[in-house]
């Protein structure tokens, strides 16, 4: 078994990275070469500016490269408390934002001719309890209603013809979702981006930056470079980081697991459909079928951070919950197991803008395959003047009560979602 992620391990080398020290100026700076900076980095150049990508290590080696591939319409929290809290307008423009994003990757992808096994699909998500069913078909009633006619409850028998498993009690169907190979995709973007003149630099975590008559100079650990403009695009990243941002970051660990080559025919029995599936509880998983037919399969598994130890503890947890899911997949062997972090923010909707002169875009909140893409383009257009391009522009951002950068309450958190699992 292999502990790293798949999406890494089998996706090509970006050979594109600058060689040599960081110097000189650049219209932009971004800091971050996960999705969010080098779609920024793509629609920036593209407009003429000059830029240069700054990644502590690897493009796509965090989050980017470490998640579950699911790129799908939908907002992280149910729509309908959004409708209820926000009122309808508002839940509906935040709506079509995630699936403007959906399209976003759709068209990139054409755009720049990259090879990622893409498909659309959409995405099931699986009433585990009758009374998730019941919210689910009010949730499905307003949509329809409100803003996306094409959406669709199942039932639980046509819930089993997709997903041969017993545990499920009908389910809610967006057919606006796509899957990729994300780790392509990732190269093929970062490709794409110093195609069109952007620079990218590996292994240049940044120290700090200074603001100075001309912008801001950007010390880093491979030299210095004046900017322009700078963009922060790093999103739970555990490398140091101003305070005011970590202090609005919950950085949550999600773990995945990638089982053996499964056999065509089992996977027709048991995913007829294919696409990519998410369960309706607190402590949910998700999974999907990748391009070269493995089950990926993932979820919280346990509320800590990802590393070694606590990356092969969540494997353990997932590869059950796995084959109590599917017990025709007990015997299948796991060949990959990783995780990485999610950047949570408090109300689970993601928050761009400018900040002390800095423009960011991050707290995608496990929704950052399709949003981070899109808002990378997005904040290309705020970056040159078009502040109304950003969905997210009129939200407040507070700090989380009692955090300052590590989440100690995590456990007490994992504790509350297995009680509300337990009761609801």
């Amino acid at each position: 078994m292999r502990s790293e992620s798949y999406w890494l391990d089998t996706a090509p080398n970006f050979g594109g990275a600058q060689a040599g020290a960081v110097e000189g100026e650049a219209d932009v700076v971004i800091v971050g070469g996960g999705f969010t900076g080098l779609a920024a980095a793509r629609a920036l150049a593209l407009k003429g500016a000059s830029v240069v990508v700054l990644e502590a290590g690897q493009v796509i080696g965090e989050a980017s490269g470490r998640n579950g591939g699911q790129c799908n319409t939908g907002v992280a929290q149910d729509y309908a408390a959004l409708s209820a809290s926000l009122g309808p307008d508002q839940a509906r423009e935040y709506y079509k934002a995630y699936e403007s994003a959906v399209q976003s990757v759709v068209t990139l992808v054409e755009q720049e001719g990259i090879a990622c096994d893409l498909k659309r699909n959409g995405k099931l998500k699986l009433a585990a309890k009758a009374m998730h069913y019941e919210g689910m078909a009010r949730t499905c009633e307003l949509i329809r209603r409100e803003v996306d006619a094409d959406v669709e409850l199942l039932t639980a028998e046509q819930a089993r013809a997709e997903v041969d498993s017993a545990g499920f009690h009908g389910g809610l169907l967006q057919r606006n979702g796509v899957q990729m190979h994300v780790g392509r995709f990732g190269v093929g973007l970062a490709d794409a981006a110093v195609r069109h003149g952007a620079r990218v630099y590996q292994d240049a975590a940044v120290k700090d930056w200074k603001a100075n008559s001309a912008g801001y100079r950007v010390n880093t650990a491979k030299g210095s470079i004046q900017a322009r403009q700078i963009l922060l695009a790093t999103g739970a990243c555990q490398h140091g980081g101003p305070g005011w941002y970590r202090r609005r970051i919950v950085p949550v660990g999600s773990f995945v697991v990638a089982t053996e080559v499964l056999p065509q025919a089992l996977i027709q029995r048991l995913f007829s459909q294919q696409r990519s599936y998410v369960t309706s509880r607190l402590i949910g998983n998700y999974f999907r079928i990748t391009p070269d037919n493995r089950l990926l399969f993932g979820g919280r598994a346990r509320f800590a951070m990802s590393n070694s130890t606590s990356d092969a503890k969540s494997g353990v947890v997932l590869k059950a919950a796995m084959t109590q899911m599917f017990p025709q997949l007990s015997n299948v062997k796991i060949d990959y197991c990783w995780g990485g972090l999610v950047d949570m923010t408090s109300d689970r909707l993601p928050r761009a803008g400018e900040h002390d002169g800095v423009f960011y875009s991050m707290g995608y909140s496990g929704h950052g395959v399709q949003m981070s893409v899109h808002m990378g383009s997005v904040m290309a257009d705020v970056m040159d003047g078009n502040a109304q391009a950003n969905p997210w522009r009129e939200l407040d951002w507070p700090a989380v009560p009692g955090h300052f950068g590590k989440p100690w309450f995590l456990p007490l958190v994992g504790a509350y979602y297995r009680y509300q699992d337990s009761r609801h």
